[in-house]
């Protein structure tokens, strides 16, 4: 009898790692579907065998629906599950290194200063020398979106600067590269207004391979630290103090928690523009599927990142027929509703 209830709590404990590994599955099959489902939906109207045939390269496929699998539909369904991906792993780590469950890149101005940056190429011409123009605006929302977040590392490193330092300046930084912004916008061409507008709503028109691999590269280099790290993140969120006592470097855990959100966020955003929502609600659907263990939570905020951006994606294509909608305004118009049901739904759960 004493040894059925010793064996109770690790039975318990194999059971919850268990659901939560079939949930991050889910999640990942999610991912394929959505894959498969914005490779199908489009004004052309392939079936998914087509589709499928295109991919595997089949001769009885004709060129005209390869052509429309491989150069227009696949780079978009790739970068939104990269873009969703890397926006979403970069706010589940703001939040738990910050402190903040509002703690994401859209919030601490990171995409703000991304697009200050892609206003100085668009509007006053001002980009890096030798580089091909194609990539002047995404190099200059590259470059300043990682000024930012290394702003906000060096407030992290200010004596006493904590985390409530460093929401601080992100606050600050928000509204400054607001306010320049705003500026360059009024002194802004009719045409370059227009081209700044439409980028900052956020689109994956027009997304280029080199592109898709830049956002992959970095996450291909990112996800195995923040893995790595996923036991004293899961201790940080017990307090900073509490964290201190189980032996983690809670400023150096920050400092390289921070570069890794910096590559993330600066990589996703300056190659689809101003995307708002995602880095912010994907890991609190993770938290609320998988619960505070960073070895699950980290791959699930990832994961429900792609997730929600791959089916804006299919989103973007379907709410308009025949217009393609940017993909910022659909994260936001359909995907806040349903954030804030799961975050009801929490709270009844807490009741």
């Amino acid at each position: 009898m004493r040894h059925a209830q010793t064996a109770d709590p690790i039975a318990l404990h194999n059971r919850h790692t268990a659901k939560r590994i079939l949930l991050v599955a889910t999640l990942a099959g999610l991912a394929v579907v959505g894959l498969l489902a914005d490779l199908v939906s489009g004004p052309s109207g392939l079936p998914l065998s087509e589709v499928i045939g295109a991919l595997l390269g089949h001769e009885d496929i004709s060129r005209g629906a390869s052509v429309i699998v491989w150069k227009v539909r696949l780079p978009v369904a790739l970068m939104a599950l990269c873009v969703g991906a890397a926006l979403s792993l970069a706010g589940a780590e703001m939040q738990t290194v910050l402190e903040n469950p509002l703690a994401e890149p859209f919030t601490l101005g990171v995409s703000s200063a991304a697009a200050l940056g892609a206003g100085v190429a668009i509007i006053l011409g001002v980009s890096f020398p030798l580089l091909p123009p194609v990539w002047a605006v995404s190099a200059n929302a590259f470059v300043f979106a990682l000024g930012s977040l290394m702003i906000l590392q060096f407030a992290s490193r200010l004596r006493g600067g904590g985390a409530a330092m460093v929401i601080l300046f992100g606050i600050a930084l928000n509204f400054t590269a607001g306010a320049l912004l705003a500026l360059l916008q009024f002194v802004a061409s009719a045409d370059a207004l227009q081209q700044l507008v439409f980028w900052t709503m956020g689109s994956l028109a027009g997304v280029r391979w080199q592109a898709i691999a830049l956002v992959a590269v970095v996450l291909l280099l990112t996800v195995p630290f923040s893995l790595r790290a996923a036991w004293a993140l899961t201790a940080l969120r017990m307090g900073a103090e509490q964290a201190q006592g189980f032996g983690v470097d809670v400023v150096r855990l920050r400092r390289w928690a921070l570069i890794r959100v910096s590559l993330l966020a600066a990589s996703a955003v300056s190659v689809v523009g101003v995307i708002g929502f995602v880095g912010l609600a994907g890991p609190h659907i993770a938290r609320i599927l998988v619960g505070e263990d960073h070895r699950f939570l980290l791959p699930a905020s990832l994961l429900c990142g792609a997730v929600l951006m791959s089916f804006a994606s299919i989103m973007s294509k379907l709410l308009v027929p025949g217009i393609l909608l940017p993909i910022g305004i659909v994260t936001s118009l359909v995907g806040l509703p349903v954030f804030f049901a799961l975050i009801l739904r929490r709270q009844r759960g807490h009741a």
